[in-house]
């Protein structure tokens, strides 16, 4: 099969897309036009975003850098790749910050990204006493209350059976 990409082309086997992704599944086997097609049209990716979820795909790594570990977290969690969304949030996590924290919490929340968010969650509480000077702190603050509410809720749960 074909994948048409930005005026580019892109050899894929159908079955390793098949078995890589549900949305891929939910696209040829489903009541979706790519169904019976021979070429598809991937919308919304830079190509070297592409490319790299196309090599996960097929080899099930990748090098994740800064520079694109946002988009191709984006395109992970579009294409239900649970591994390459761990890579990327490994990778975004590493680069927390005081600056940066509230758009890192934010970016987690956006695609459901539970091991950045936890990082998010731990870093705010850790760096508390810098945090609470920064403008914007009481929005993120009432943002992430229920998340720590819930976070040690189980973590009681769980010492206490």
């Amino acid at each position: 099969m074909v994948i048409h990409f930005s005026g580019r082309r892109f050899y894929a086997h159908r079955i390793a897309l098949l078995a890589s992704s549900d949305t891929f599944r939910a696209m040829f086997d489903g009541g979706y036009r790519e169904k019976d097609a021979r070429d598809i049209e991937i919308p919304n990716i830079r190509w070297a975003v592409f490319e790299l979820m196309m090599r996960f795909i097929y080899t099930g790594s990748v090098d994740v850098t800064l520079d694109i570990a946002q988009d191709l977290l984006r395109a992970a969690d579009q294409y239900l790749l649970e591994g390459l969304k761990r890579l990327c949030e490994y990778a975004i996590a590493q680069d927390v910050s005081l600056d940066n924290v509230s758009g890192m919490y934010e970016l987690s929340e956006a695609f459901h990204a539970m091991s950045l968010r936890h990082t998010c969650m731990l870093f705010i509480l850790e760096n508390f006493d810098k945090l609470n000077t920064r403008p914007g702190f009481s929005h993120l603050t009432q943002c992430i209350i229920p998340d720590i509410r819930n976070y040690f809720s189980k973590a009681f749960k769980h010492t206490c059976l």
